[in-house]
C-alpha cells in the first residue's frame, strides 16, 4: 500500500528525486517493482518540502493520480529545495477525505507519511486512540489508519521523546494491538530522516558528507542502494546512517 521516498542533501529541484529518474516515484504510482501489497497507487499523492531559512515545510497534495497533474510536474521542474518527502497512495479503504488523506502530513517542521495499512482498523487501534488527549482526536488530518498513526507518533513525542524513539515505540505498540499489520513509517524534519521497514520493502542510498535518500524502492539501477531489513528502524542524514533492530527497548 503506497511508495513513499524522502531526500536531504544540497538544494535540488524536487523533480530531480521525484519526477526525472527512471524508477521515480511517478512511474511507481502505476508501476512499482517490490511493493508487496497491491498494484496501482492513484488515490491521491503529495509533496512536502523546505524553503532555505524557513524550518517549516510546504505540501502539495492531491486526491487522484499523481500522472494526471499537469500543475505538479511544473511545480517539481521549478522548485528547489535541500529537503522533501513523496508519497503515493493505494487507500486502505475507500472514503471521502479527499486529499486530506494523502501524505505527507505535517506537524510543526516535521513531514510523515505511512506506507502499509493497520490490520483490523478502526476497531483494532480503538484503545490507543482512546488514550489520546481529546483535542489530538478532534484535529486528525483524515478518518484514515495513517492519520491516527501519526497522531500517536505525534503525542510520544510531544510527551518528550526523541523522534526515533517515538516512531518505533509507535510500531511496536500498534504491532502490539493489532498484529499483521504493515508499518512503513518515514518522517523528516528536514535534516534527519526516520524510517521503519514493518511489513513492506524499504531502501536507502547513502553518500557520506553529500546526501541521503530513503524510499520504498529504488529508483534508479545505481549500485550503492541498500536494502533495509524487516523490522528495522533507519535513521539517516547527510552524515550518517544508523540501522537499528526495532524491539522492546524502543517502547
Amino acid at each position: 500500500m503506497c511508495r513513499h521516498i524522502a531526500y536531504v542533501g544540497p538544494s535540488v529541484p524536487l523533480g530531480e528525486i521525484l519526477t526525472a529518474p527512471e524508477r521515480s516515484l511517478v512511474r511507481q504510482s502505476w508501476d512499482p517493482r517490490h511493493q508487496r501489497s497491491g498494484t496501482v497507487n492513484a488515490d491521491g499523492f503529495g509533496v512536502g518540502w523546505y524553503a532555505e531559512g524557513d524550518p517549516v515545510p510546504g505540501r502539495y497534495r492531491r486526491r487522484g493520480p499523481v500522472w494526471g497533474d499537469e500543475t505538479f510536474t511544473d511545480l517539481a521542474r521549478v522548485v528547489r529545495s535541500p529537503a522533501l518527502l513523496g508519497a503515493v497512495r493505494d487507500a486502505t479503504r475507500a472514503g471521502a477525505d479527499g486529499e486530506a488523506a494523502a501524505a505527507p502530513f505535517t506537524g510543526g517542521r516535521l513531514l510523515f507519511s505511512h506506507n502499509g495499512a493497520v490490520r483490523g482498523w478502526p476497531g483494532s487501534l480503538a484503545a490507543a486512540a482512546g488514550a489520546l488527549p481529546p483535542e489530538r482526536l478532534l484535529t486528525l488530518a483524515a478518518r484514515s489508519d495513517s492519520a491516527l498513526v501519526w497522531a500517536l507518533v505525534q503525542h510520544r513525542i510531544a510527551e518528550g521523546g526523541d523522534i526515533p524513539r517515538a516512531v518505533a515505540g509507535t510500531v511496536l505498540d500498534i504491532a502490539g494491538a493489532a498484529p499483521g499489520s504493515r508499518l512503513n513509517l518515514l518522517l523528516t524534519d528536514g535534516a534527519v530522516i526516520v524510517a521503519t521497514a514493518w511489513g513492506d520493502s524499504l531502501w536507502y542510498l547513502h553518500e557520506p558528507g553529500h546526501r541521503a535518500v530513503v524510499a520504498s524502492e529504488p529508483y534508479d539501477g545505481a549500485p550503492h542502494w541498500r536494502e533495509v531489513p524487516d523490522r528495522t528502524l533507519l535513521t539517516a542524514s547527510r552524515t550518517g546512517v544508523s540501522l537499528s533492530p526495532i524491539e522492546e527497548p524502543f517502547a
